[in-house]
């Protein structure tokens, strides 16, 4: 059975930093792209990021592209995002998402408030 826990979301302030983590079991991590993907209250589902299997690819949705970093450890099972420069209207549920059968797990709460 495929499973995705994300952790490390929280209450910061505008320009504050957070790093999300997503530890993956169930299945050979190494071999699968994955990505974030986040909801805010009340709007549908929106891609954040992507990596490919091997790290070596990676894109961003334009709305974070050059605060948000998305990284991943094969060894530890394990998919990061380093969100900085955090805006209010990053607020959102954050999942991870194994892209092939766009599995979701478990999400982490992102709260960017004054």
């Amino acid at each position: 059975e495929v499973q995705l826990q994300a952790s490390g979301g929280g209450v910061v302030q505008p320009g504050g930093s957070l790093r999300l983590s997503c530890t993956a079991s169930g299945f050979a991590f190494s071999n699968y792209a994955m990505s974030w993907v986040r909801q805010a209250p009340g709007e549908g589902f929106e891609r954040v990021s992507f990596i490919s299997s091997s790290g070596e690819l990676t894109t961003y949705a334009s709305s974070v592209k050059g605060r948000f970093t998305i990284s991943r450890d094969n060894a530890k099972n394990t998919l990061y995002l380093q969100m900085n420069s955090l805006k209010p209207e990053d607020t959102a549920m954050y999942y991870c998402e194994k892209v092939v059968g766009s599995t979701r797990g478990q999400g982490t709460e992102v709260t960017v408030s004054s």
